[in-house]
């Protein structure tokens, strides 16, 4: 293998397959990035097992000189590259198993691995994959992911849930405490699913999609996904398991309706939040007297503080509810527009979140007794 490209060209796609990588790995290989040198152009792949990133880069944006193929050490291989001055690098094998990565004025010269022995990856493609914007897949990612489990003894709860019922996909978020959920309309579409995404994957995966409207091809099969964009190809396993039916937490009761600006309705909780000590459940009290909002905070050791603002309500209730600034905040931050609707049913039932002019998204967040 041997050829010479722009630093910018193959440093972008190993920042990108390096994703893929983890230091936990127990299969040494797989702390490497595989290069494969073929006559169509550079194919990068990384892989845990769990998530495989592969990227391409055309023959036509670099000079090709002699094909092959090897694994390298992707900690190094990135940094290397990383570092080195903004020219063109040449990179080739030589003495069987070693990289050399050489510039006008410096040379690195790598151990490698034979990529024989880099575990076979299986990207397959479905005949009808979901066609959906990037931008609208950033804005699930961003508006559910906060919302996932972290805690591994309900392995479901650690992904977020994608149900799609012909036109319409419901993507939902939940650690038992609070729940996120989206809904879209996907276009000339007739197919049904009902699967769960690691979060920590689809997190990994958001970080790689530029922001733009360009299209994602999503591929689902029964024991993994594939999303394809511009020359990058993502492969995530599903975990394994039903998703629990969240539609019982929605109730329909609504005691109050309550209008505020966004903005301003997370910044007083922020302004309430600082004086509280434990930094998980930063509890914060709401209180609601006519027309006015008034949050309060109350720690032994530091002080305390009230924040007012006025608020809409649909009818005369007042009532009182204690929260988490922590969830109430992350919910409060996944919305778009410029007022919330926010939904009190029962003290001990869940406070929803909404859009007043739409229904695409959802925010729930559990009540926390504080008698």
């Amino acid at each position: 293998m041997k050829f010479s490209i722009k630093k910018e060209i193959i440093l972008n796609q190993l920042l990108h397959v390096s994703k893929a990588l983890s230091n936990k790995n127990f299969i040494p290989i797989l702390a490497g990035i595989k290069f494969e040198l073929i006559e169509s152009g550079l194919l990068l792949t990384g892989s845990d097992n769990e998530i495989t990133i592969q990227a391409f880069i055309d023959s036509e944006k670099f000079n090709i000189i002699k094909l092959g193929s090897i694994v390298i050490p992707g900690k190094y291989i990135v940094e290397i590259i990383k570092k080195l001055p903004d020219e063109i690098i040449n990179i080739e094998i030589v003495d069987g198993l070693k990289l050399l990565v050489s510039t006008q004025r410096t040379e690195f010269n790598l151990n490698g691995i034979s990529a024989m022995e880099y575990p076979k990856i299986n990207i397959e493609k479905n005949k009808k994959p979901i066609i959906i914007s990037k931008n609208i897949f950033k804005n699930i990612i961003n508006q559910t992911s906060f919302a996932f489990s972290l805690q591994e003894t309900r392995p479901v709860l650690t992904g977020i849930n994608f149900k799609l019922n012909k036109n319409t996909m419901e993507c939902t978020a939940t650690d038992s405490y609070r729940l996120a959920k989206k809904i879209i309309s996907i276009e000339n579409n007739d197919e049904l699913f009902d699967i769960v995404i690691p979060g920590k994957n689809l997190i990994d995966l958001n970080k790689i999609i530029d922001d733009n409207d360009e299209k994602l091809e999503i591929h689902i099969f029964n024991n993994k996904i594939i999303f394809i964009f511009e020359n990058i190809t993502f492969q995530s396993k599903l975990i394994n398991g039903s998703y629990p039916d969240t539609t019982k937490f929605i109730e329909n009761i609504n005691i109050l309706k309550v209008y505020t600006n966004t903005l301003e309705f997370y910044d007083v909780i922020d302004r309430a939040s600082l004086l509280t000590n434990d930094k998980e459940k930063n509890i914060v009290n709401l209180e609601i007297k006519d027309n006015i909002l008034i949050l309060t905070s109350n720690s032994p050791e530091i002080g305390k503080v009230e924040e007012r603002m006025e608020i809409e309500k649909n009818n005369k209730v007042d009532l009182k509810i204690s929260f988490s600034a922590k969830y109430m905040m992350e919910a409060i931050k996944a919305f778009e527009s410029e007022k919330i609707e926010i939904i009190f049913n029962e003290e001990t039932k869940p406070i929803i979140l909404k859009n007043p002019y739409s229904d695409d998204l959802m925010q729930l967040v559990l009540p926390i007794r504080t008698y």
